[in-house]
């Protein structure tokens, strides 16, 4: 089913944000296939950084970025309310790191 206040928003040049429905409904239009398919290769695509990611592989799509895992250091902070310090421990977070071809498409439009 289409949005249509987010079509409208859209025509009016009103910045709007595309979500994972938005993002289906377009490749099955753009595609013969159908919006359940689109669904499940989303998923699995999806499903798949995050195991490789979590495992600490690097997934490099040519043109588009790279997803890693990034470690970061413990640290000692402070209690924004009480002031008190307190030890943050060391993380590991994902990272996305876009490729030269998908900067220099956002950046010309």
């Amino acid at each position: 089913m289409l949005d249509f206040s987010s079509m409208a928003r859209r025509f009016k040049g009103e910045k709007t944000q595309m979500n994972k429905g938005d993002l289906v409904t377009k490749i099955a239009d753009d595609t013969e296939l159908t919006q359940k398919q689109v669904d499940e290769v989303i998923n699995s695509l999806l499903e798949e950084i995050k195991k490789q990611v979590a495992k600490g592989e690097k997934i490099t799509l040519t043109g588009f970025g790279t997803f890693s895992k990034r470690s970061r250091k413990g640290r000692t902070g402070r209690n924004p309310r009480t002031g008190e310090e307190i030890k943050i421990p060391a993380s590991s977070v994902p990272a996305f790191s876009a490729g030269k071809q998908f900067k220099d498409f956002v950046k010309s439009k």
